[in-house]
């Protein structure tokens, strides 16, 4: 998104909304919200701040009337954009340029209003001092006039051209290799003691089965994820696979692709034993499970890109599927809570590009380690 003031007015207005642009977006990490209606406004976002949405609103308002439909029409802008991003609480704050001095403020604690006239009234705003103690030095420059304009513009468009450049790497189609070496390593173990005539052998020896694994064949804990009752089982799970697994290895990468399906292999598994009793558990399906709570955890990170899609597939299909593992007989829904918990919680240690922090990627590793300390216990000692 390319932002040229060449053609604005060089009035006070226009040049304190330029400097309020430079410090949102290059200083604060706010991304422009690109609404359809919205004039002589501007809406910012940055779902990691305290104030989530930021609007500059350049329009006059005149009267208690025009501020209250302004109010009216932010609140419906607001809902949409709470739909799209799964953002229960979207604190917002509203910088009103041109606002009549008669005019109260009041408005919900979540929808904040502040009125500056200029830059001087602005920096001394108790909410502006508040929670943006920075700004009075970030506008201030050394040019002035048309080399202000030119600054300012080539500051914004770079800081957005490096920001498609990052998208576009994460969301750029990756040969999923990974993928396909599993689903192979998935039918060739179907079909090979199917050929041999060891199918029956080979399942006692590799699947989820609680006792044996408990006597030390914790090997089952994985393989028992490679192993399938019969072919419908087997298409059913590939199908998912390729589907779901591809996508989630060109968002994420190989490696920790591959990290996200054996750590829900093992949850899936352990969570199997806890309620499994003396039953048998097969089947990539906990996996599965992992890689789309792997997904939900990247999809809230993307939610500006891929909140719709998250919100209209994929949490369908993960309610739709647990009511029908509850539903159906012989269908282990433990590993799939197992796995599903698994691979979002492991993926937030291992972070998404470009948006997890060190402190974020730290604490997802030791909630992760948690969950399996617990499952392990619950599996090993406390249920026997």
């Amino acid at each position: 998104m390319e932002i040229d003031y060449r053609e604005s007015f060089m009035d006070d207005k226009n040049i304190l909304v330029m400097k309020l642009l430079h410090y949102f977006i290059i200083d604060k990490n706010y991304n422009p919200i690109v609404l359809q209606g919205a004039e002589n406004e501007i809406w910012l976002e940055n779902l990691d701040e305290e104030y989530r949405v930021i609007r500059i609103v350049m329009g006059t308002i005149l009267n208690e009337e025009q501020f209250g439909f302004d109010m009216f029409k932010t609140k419906r802008i607001l809902k949409k954009i709470k739909n799209k991003t799964f953002a229960f609480n979207l604190k917002t704050l509203s910088i009103f340029l041109d606002l009549d001095k008669d005019i109260t403020l009041n408005t919900p604690k979540d929808l904040i209003c502040v009125s500056a006239s200029d830059e001087s009234e602005l920096k001394k705003n108790k909410i502006i001092k508040e929670f943006f103690p920075d700004m009075k030095d970030k506008l201030k420059y050394s040019e002035d006039g048309m080399q202000l304009f030119a600054k300012i513009t080539n500051d914004i468009n770079e800081h957005n051209l490096r920001d498609s450049e990052k998208v576009e790497k994460v969301f750029r189609p990756k040969y999923p290799m990974i993928t396909y070496i599993l689903i192979v390593l998935n039918v060739a173990l179907y079909f090979l003691p199917l050929i041999f005539n060891k199918t029956n052998d080979f399942a006692y020896k590799y699947c989820v089965y609680p006792d044996f694994i408990r006597q030390g064949q914790y090997y089952r804990l994985i393989t028992g994820a490679f192993i399938h009752a019969n072919i419908f089982h087997l298409l059913c799970n590939m199908y998912a696979l390729y589907i779901l697994g591809s996508q989630l290895e060109s968002f994420i990468g190989k490696i920790k692709y591959l990290f996200v399906y054996i750590f829900s292999c093992i949850t899936a598994s352990l969570m199997s034993m806890v309620f499994l009793g003396n039953g048998v558990s097969v089947g990539a399906s906990g996996a599965i499970f992992g890689i789309m709570g792997a997904l939900l955890y990247f999809g809230y990170h993307y939610r500006v890109y891929l909140g719709n899609v998250v919100r209209t597939n994929l949490i369908p299909v993960i309610i739709l599927n647990l009511i029908l593992g509850f539903s159906v007989e012989g269908i282990d829904n433990w590993a799939h809570i197992g796995g599903l918990i698994g691979g979002l919680l492991i993926n937030m240690g291992l972070g998404v590009e470009y948006k997890s922090s060190l402190f974020e990627k730290v604490n997802g590793f030791i909630i992760s380690l948690i969950y399996l300390g617990f499952l392990i216990f619950m599996a090993f000692i406390y249920v026997k």
